[in-house]
């Protein structure tokens, strides 16, 4: 089996969104378990919200992130169309703002 790494997109962080109320959470949390249930021991790291993505160049200077990056997760699936199909039934996809999950294949490190 191989690694993916899901990079959730979304128009804000959850940082910058209101505050759901108690029973909205649940059900979101609800749906976010479920989707973890779906992928069983294949489930890596759950993952965690991200927030304030900067950017470092060589020479050392800083920048904004340039993409909503909303947050991650990492499964492990047989192939690429596996994790993609994975992603197809995220709940991330239903949530306000039109959001994204990108699906990156962890490489081997050449020795190691």
């Amino acid at each position: 089996m191989s690694k993916y790494v899901f990079v959730y997109h979304a128009p804000m962080t959850p940082a910058e969104a209101a505050p759901p109320a108690p029973e909205d959470m649940a059900a979101v949390m609800g749906e976010w378990n479920a989707w973890a249930g779906k992928v069983g021991n294949g489930l890596v790291d759950f993952g965690t919200p991200l927030a304030n993505g900067v950017r470092v160049a060589a020479d050392g200077s800083t920048a904004p992130g340039q993409r909503e990056v909303a947050g991650y997760s990492i499964i492990e699936a047989d192939n690429l169309e596996a994790a993609v199909q994975l992603a197809k039934v995220h709940p991330h996809l239903n949530m306000p703002g039109g959001c994204e999950i990108e699906v990156h294949e962890a490489q081997q490190i050449p020795g190691m």
